[in-house]
């Protein structure tokens, strides 16, 4: 399980180095592989150990392709899915096609989702999240059923 928000530094090479506290379960559970790809509907990226996104991919695969709006998530999702591995040091290699779709530069930050992290530039992330906090008058018709038994 992913949880919580890093802010993490990225080398000359593209690289960054995974928060210690999930390095062993990666190496554990996926042997330290992991697929990262693009976010249809944010600039950012999804990181996923390469089980999870396994899932994902037989999902998408079966989706009708003859559909113009799947077809497009099948291309952007699986076409910039990118096999990612740790090093001996944690760290995984950011391809600069990526960088560039998510803006990223010096830093990172890297937001736990659960079954996946998020990777996002720093002023996207400010961006975004002021955006997000300023939305607090929510219409009740936009609030799906499945929040309205959500307590926290």
């Amino acid at each position: 399980m992913f949880r919580g928000i890093t802010s993490i530094n990225i080398d000359a090479k593209g690289r960054f180095a995974i928060p210690a506290r999930y390095r062993q379960m990666l190496l554990d559970e996926d042997g330290g592989k992991l697929v990262v790809t693009i976010d249809t509907q944010e600039r950012c990226l999804l990181l996923y150990p390469v089980k999870q996104w396994e899932h994902i991919e037989k999902k998408l695969e079966v989706l009708p392709s003859f559909n113009p709006v799947t077809r497009r998530i099948q291309r952007l999702l699986i076409g910039h899915a990118t096999e990612l591995e740790m090093d001996k040091q944690g760290r995984v290699l950011l391809p600069p096609l990526l960088r560039d779709y998510a803006e990223l530069e010096k830093t990172m930050m890297l937001v736990g989702q659960g079954k996946k992290f998020e990777i996002w530039g720093d002023r996207q992330w400010d961006d975004g999240r002021d955006s997000w906090l300023s939305e607090h008058a929510l219409n009740p018709a936009e609030i799906p059923p499945e929040l309205t038994d959500l307590s926290v």
